[in-house]
């Protein structure tokens, strides 16, 4: 079992949260550097008596202080300004779905299909499956099929909401009379689940979010299924 799966959270899904998780570690190595570095230099004035009129008092360590935390930024901001740039690239989709957040559940219309549209709500309590997740689990599954790039189009009918799948770094507001978009895919199958993220009101944590990946073909057929209904 992995470090994330532990945690209760999921692994990731997509190029993208993979660079995000490469970025959290790299930045928890910098930082873990500093916060030692620093620790000892403390604890080593606290121990001891000695004193250079040098340290008390030097242009050079000024200038040596100055230029390394800037040094250290720079490894730090590189990275993610090019995951900022990732994440904001917006190549040609090949499919587009668009969510429409209300209080409180989801509502989803494929755009590249005729009459493909259908709400998702929480399952309550008392009609869960064995296998089924508490809060997470809904009676309609958003489904989108593997390695195929996918542009998202996010809006609201109501108050603010935001539509959110961590395993794939996915999080955008749904706003009253706008419309957000993001671009992502899913590099292996299997089901994520998201929760929208803003305090929508008093049943906020009641509207979750489930994305089942499958293969093109599952993704054609279960299309042709809801065309048939």
């Amino acid at each position: 079992m992995s470090t994330y799966a532990s945690l209760g959270l999921q692994d990731s899904a997509s190029p993208l949260m993979e660079q995000l998780m490469y970025f959290h570690d790299h930045s928890m190595f910098i930082i873990t550097m500093i916060v030692t570095s620093v620790g000892y230099m403390i604890l080593s004035l606290m121990t001891n008596k000695y004193m250079d009129r040098h340290v008390m008092d030097g242009q050079y360590l000024e200038i040596l202080w100055t230029i390394l935390p800037a040094v250290v930024l720079i490894f730090i901001a590189l990275p993610s300004i090019r995951i900022l740039y990732l994440i904001e690239e917006n190549p040609k989709p090949v499919l587009t779905l668009k969510t429409v957040g209300h209080q409180w559940y989801w509502s989803y219309e494929y755009c590249d299909f005729m009459d493909i549209e259908f709400d998702s709500y929480m399952i309550p309590q008392n009609e869960l499956e064995p296998y089924n997740i508490r809060l997470l689990e809904v009676d309609n599954r958003t489904t989108l099929p593997l390695n195929t790039l996918t542009r998202m189009l996010v809006t609201s009918e109501d108050v603010i909401h935001s539509w959110t799948i961590p395993s794939i770094g996915m999080k955008t507001d749904a706003t009253p009379g706008r419309l957000n978009q993001m671009t992502f895919w899913f590099n292996r199958p299997g089901l994520y689940y998201g929760q929208c993220s803003e305090i929508c009101g008093a049943n906020h944590s009641f509207m979750p979010i489930v994305i089942e990946s499958t293969s093109v073909n599952d993704f054609i057929n279960w299309i042709e299924n809801l065309s048939e209904e």
